[in-house]
């Protein structure tokens, strides 16, 4: 193998780190943002409950909350489950895919990395 054999091997492995890293990094950065608007919202609802402005149904909230978590595991399990699927159809590049290694796992340390970094 000379260098330019390896070449498009390393751009696909790098790359692939490189932008899974950013991508996860801006997820973490966006799910703490939106964590932080949730708190506040529930907060609020709280103190105007509080200073008798308005009045919240607790139970039902939960009840819809609980609901909303369910379906977004339930869709997240479902897509895990996918990944891994026969693709009929798909063309793949059959010298990179002989080489026994999964192009893949440098994706995945780069989003895990993002999301550890975030």
């Amino acid at each position: 193998m000379n260098a330019p054999d390896v070449l498009p091997l390393a751009n696909t492995l790098g790359g692939g780190f490189l932008a899974d890293a950013l991508i996860g990094y801006t997820l973490k950065k966006v799910i703490k943002i939106a964590a932080v608007i949730v708190g506040l919202f529930i907060a609020a609802l709280a103190y105007l409950e509080y200073d008798r402005i308005i009045r919240v149904d607790w139970e039902t909230l939960q009840t819809v909350s609980q609901n909303a978590i369910t379906t977004f595991a339930n869709t997240l399990s479902h897509i895990s489950n996918n990944v891994g699927a026969d693709h009929s159809g798909v063309e793949t590049n059959l010298s990179l895919s002989n080489l026994g290694i999964p192009l893949a796992s440098s994706a995945s340390a780069g989003f895990a990395l993002g999301l550890v970094r975030g």
